[in-house]
């Protein structure tokens, strides 16, 4: 079994957003799957997923710290500026990240860690709503 869909993510602000339950409620068919893979695919350039902890929202609060010290805005050596201070540290910041994770399946359930989850990784100061594509492979439960 396949399955590709778009999923529309609602515009969050600058920092690390956990989306993992916002990915299950949408793929009712996960359910039916017993071994498989999930990928989701990010189709922006200022934003990116990852996956790290799901349950000290410090973490996510220290990914912001570190990566906006690690590319600061307002660099005198940055020339793709026309579309504010923000945006070139946001293409390198989605590029070290990384604009897919790929997920097990495993008896109808994401095969995460127990502290794990799909992060949202905003790098924009307004960086609107967010479109992601979710391609599912699968074996169906006997």
């Amino acid at each position: 079994m396949w399955l590709q869909r778009e999923l529309r993510l609602k515009a969050r602000p600058r920092g690390f957003h956990l989306i993992t339950d916002e990915v299950r409620e949408r793929l009712p068919e996960l359910a039916a799957i017993e071994t498989g893979m999930l990928n989701v695919f990010i189709k922006h350039t200022s934003a990116s997923l990852t996956i790290n902890e799901n349950a000290d929202p410090t973490v996510r609060a220290d990914f912001e710290s570190y990566f906006s010290r690690a590319v600061p805005e307002d660099e005198p050596y940055y020339q793709h500026t026309l579309e504010g201070s923000d945006d070139l540290p946001a293409h390198l910041k989605a590029s070290i990240l990384g604009a897919s994770v790929t997920i097990p399946i495993t008896g109808g359930e994401l095969n995460l860690g127990t502290w794990q989850g799909i992060y949202l990784c905003e790098h924009r100061n307004h960086g609107g709503a967010r479109t992601v594509v979710i391609t599912m492979q699968g074996e169906a439960g006997r």
